[in-house]
């Protein structure tokens, strides 16, 4: 057990800190009457699980802490506060002004939950078929990731400059399109090891 994965560990554990302040909060904005703390202490609580994230990675490459339970732990804790905010924020609304900018639309977690459950699910059968997974990080997905951060922020800081069905919008086709090419990825990967396996074995006579 690491700094590093201790750090990790404190960040999985403010995930329920954070969607029961939201949940509050999406409660009291319902009864006509926000409790302000509450919205303020789930910001600051996704803010410092969300700089965590880079902090737990310094330390683990600085001090050469990297483990095979890190290599677990930290995806889990990235998605399970990023899914975490955005189904929190897809059944409460956090705006008492303008619900439209305070809730996200059904589709929006189906689509984000989705895509990952099918990279899950696609790495687990490439493993089993394969024996191995190569996974390549594309700039979709990485586009995808930023824009549905900027969506939370939207909802939690209430901004309106931009419409926020456009952030959400923009997230979404991002989130599409990176899936998409994940599972090409993964056929691709299926595919070149069908060949290599068809290539070696042995001719029949």
């Amino acid at each position: 057990m690491t700094t590093a994965n201790k750090i990790t560990l404190i960040r999985i554990l403010m995930i329920p800190a954070f969607v029961l302040m939201a949940i509050y909060y999406g409660e009291s904005v319902k009864r006509g009457a926000p409790v302000e703390w509450q919205r303020y202490i789930a910001i600051v609580i996704f803010l410092v699980a969300a700089a965590s994230d880079g902090l737990d990675g310094y330390i683990a490459r600085r001090y050469n802490q990297k483990s095979a339970l890190g290599v677990v732990l930290d995806p889990i804790a990235d998605k399970g506060l990023l899914l975490s905010a955005i189904i929190t924020l897809s059944i409460s609304n956090w705006s008492h002004i303008d619900p439209q900018y305070g809730q996200f639309p059904t589709w929006f977690p189906v689509l984000v939950i989705s895509r990952d459950a099918v990279i899950l699910i696609g790495s687990a059968v490439l493993h089993l078929l394969n024996g191995k997974v190569t996974v390549r990080p594309a700039w979709t997905g990485k586009v995808a990731t930023f824009l549905q951060m900027a969506a939370i922020a939207w909802v939690m800081l209430q901004l309106m400059f931009i419409p926020l069905i456009y952030i959400v919008a923009a997230a979404g086709f991002f989130t599409f399109v990176s899936g998409v090419i994940y599972v090409r990825d993964g056929f691709r990967q299926l595919g070149a090891q069908g060949h290599a396996n068809a290539n070696g074995a042995p001719e029949k006579r």
